[in-house]
């Protein structure tokens, strides 16, 4: 029997769904021996994941370099060569930039705050003795009553667990690693980008018809832009946040400045309850201090995410990204307990996808089988 004769049978349609069902259910019952398996080959391409993500994300960047600055120059590969490397110095400056405002900030906040950390104890001890709570009550019970008492601790923790932090001090180094390899990998990968293309869309259109070629190719481009969109200007919306607090708490004097900006711009990164996660742990931080600022903290949080969520990010992001709020905090909670932080990170371009593919493929793909239903019936 042929394929075609095959698929018109009437039971054709339903015995091809209930074997995407069993697949799916065998995949979800057993999620977390998949994620480890997964995990482990990931980890041997992890460098060449990572510098393929460097390349995306500098690629836009190249590519604006190569239209507008060296667009006039007629030898291509020079051209892109040129822009290339203009845009990595231009991403490696704007970090230095960034760090050598950042990094004095945040030491002096962590000195200052280190250095009150007695005072801040002994205003929780006293605060919950005078609302009658008990130290357990909080898990504070084996709170240190100073900082010699914390060194002390320290030092018989680092002492206890010698081997464990050996490991970890040598899974960073591995990290770090990583990252140089993945840096040099980018680079490659971002000069090589338009014989990658081309490999990769022969390959296409060896394995499916014209037409289902147009239509991938017409997809995969629309999903570029989407990630694309969301991986670069959520990078940016974070750092012009933690920048304006920055000034903000440098304007007001406010202590910690640098601690809680970086705290601020990192957690933005997360959608949705990232905002809320800074704002608290700053202001949680500023009220060991001082309860107004605190509250003035609080009040420019709310006034940044205001301008961020209805200004900034619209700007940034435009139409790209036009999901409902309802499934973008379903796709941030599914996709949180399924991958965890990277889940969470890349839940929004996801679903964004997946609400393209609903609205532009699925439901004119069923409006047609119904008309198609309808005609043979008439």
């Amino acid at each position: 029997m042929n394929r075609k004769k095959l698929q018109s049978k009437k039971w054709y349609d339903y015995a091809v769904a209930l074997c995407i069902a069993v697949i799916l259910l065998v995949a979800l019952t057993n999620l977390d021996i998949i994620n480890k398996y997964v995990g482990t080959f990931v980890g041997f391409f992890k460098p060449v994941i990572l510098g393929c993500v460097i390349a995306y994300i500098v690629s836009p960047l190249a590519n604006m370099y190569r239209d507008r600055l060296f667009g006039r120059i007629g030898n291509k590969k020079a051209k892109d060569s040129m822009a290339n490397i203009l845009a990595f110095v231009t991403i490696v400056l704007f970090l230095v930039a960034l760090l050598r405002v950042m990094i004095p900030q945040l030491v002096d906040s962590v000195t200052m705050f280190a250095g009150n950390l007695d005072t801040y104890i002994a205003a929780i001890t006293d605060l919950l003795g005078r609302l009658g709570l008990s130290e357990s009550v909080f898990g504070l019970k084996n709170i240190p009553d100073g900082t010699e008492e914390i060194m002390k601790k320290v030092s018989a923790y680092v002492t206890k667990n010698t081997d464990q932090i050996m490991k970890v001090s040598a899974n960073i180094g591995k990290g770090a690693f990583n990252w140089v390899i993945a840096l040099i990998l980018s680079i490659y990968m971002l000069s090589e980008r338009e014989n990658l293309k081309k490999g990769f869309r022969y390959l296409l259109n060896s394995m499916m018809s014209d037409r289902a070629y147009a239509g991938v190719a017409d997809f995969l481009k629309h999903c570029d832009k989407i990630f694309n969109r969301y991986i670069v200007f959520n990078l940016i919306d974070a750092v012009i946040v933690a920048m304006l607090n920055l000034i903000f708490m440098t304007v007001m004097r406010l202590p910690y400045a640098g601690l809680v900006s970086f705290v601020v711009g990192v957690t933005n990164l997360i959608p949705t309850f990232g905002p809320f996660i800074g704002g608290a742990i700053g202001a949680v931080i500023l009220l060991l201090v001082k309860p107004w600022y605190a509250g003035a903290f609080l009040l420019f949080t709310l006034a940044v995410q205001i301008f961020d969520g209805y200004m900034l990010k619209p700007k940034l992001f435009g139409s790209s990204l036009g999901v409902s709020s309802l499934w973008i905090l379903i796709a941030i909670i599914v996709g949180g307990n399924m991958f965890g932080v990277i889940g969470i990170l890349l839940s929004i371009p996801a679903i964004a996808i997946l609400d393209d593919i609903y609205h532009e493929y699925l439901l004119p793909a069923l409006r047609r089988r119904k008309e198609r239903a309808a005609e043979e019936e008439g």
